[in-house]
């Protein structure tokens, strides 16, 4: 159906069309009500064109130049490692957010049973035991994360290998380095959270690599870390990092990098 403007008698004509399903009617009363009032067929056109002129400076892949009808290629496993870690990062995110109703992100020492043992860890252990299925859920946030920080690695071996990375995909490739890095800073943050031994050794490894870094290393360390030693700064920020700031990014990124993909096409084997 064309995307043309059209009059309120048009309209009328679209709205008494008998070979219209239920989903297709309610498709086009909302689209022309929202068009009535806000122009958005006009934008839609915009962007419409917009794809068009930009798809036709995509370089065409070998099966598309000379009309192969043989795309085993598309199927094979490797291919499929950057649509798996954007699934694992949506179980995570999901399971992520329904941790988060129970998680209290505290330092100071809990009323668990564990002597000396923080709130966020006394929350850690009441989701795993005295919470319906939490033990599941945590382990399937776990490795969720593990899976899709394994597939983003491998993805990127895949690419550089095959050499996807070249002209004119080298934009989507530094986009990938990134997405790469912000997965290891979601892991890290995520590492903290539980602050237990391991968490805060890990943290405390963090600290020392800031304060390496020449000239801003203490900025860098006060900054990330809340100060030179662990403490409820350091759980706070780690929490921010990973529940506020990081899903946000990390997702308007992967919207980026997808949409790249969509219409450059996947990279066949050089």
């Amino acid at each position: 159906m064309s995307l043309e403007r059209s009059d309120d008698h048009d309209h009328e004509g679209w709205m008494e069309r008998k070979d219209l399903t239920p989903i297709e009617s309610t498709y086009l009363t909302v689209l022309l009500w929202l068009d009535k009032r806000l122009r958005l067929v006009d934008y839609l056109e915009v962007l419409e064109n917009l794809y068009y002129k930009v798809n036709l400076q995509m370089p065409k892949s070998h099966t598309e130049q000379y009309n192969l009808d043989n795309k085993f290629w598309y199927w094979y496993p490797l291919y499929a490692l950057g649509s798996f870690s954007t699934i694992a990062y949506v179980v995570a995110a999901i399971s992520g957010a329904l941790l988060g109703f129970y998680y209290s992100p505290a330092a100071a020492s809990g009323a668990c049973t564990i002597d000396g043992a923080s709130v966020a860890y006394c929350s850690l252990t009441a989701i795993m035991t005295d919470i319906n299925f939490g033990f599941m859920l945590r382990s399937i946030h776990r490795w969720a994360a593990q899976v899709m920080t394994a597939a983003v690695f491998l993805h990127m071996l895949r690419v550089y290998f095959t050499g996807a990375y070249k002209e004119p995909r080298e934009l989507n490739w530094i986009l990938g380095i990134v997405l790469i890095s912000l997965t290891m800073v979601f892991g890290y943050t995520g590492y903290l959270l539980t602050w237990d031994q391991l968490a805060y050794w890990a943290g405390q490894i963090g600290v020392e690599m800031s304060l390496s870094i020449p000239l801003i290393g203490e900025w860098v360390a006060q900054l990330i870390f809340g100060g030179f030693s662990l403490g409820q700064a350091t759980l706070m920020r780690m929490y921010i990092l990973h529940v506020f700031f990081l899903p946000f990014v990390v997702t308007a990124l992967i919207a980026v990098h997808i949409g790249i993909v969509w219409m450059q096409g996947i990279a066949e084997p050089h």
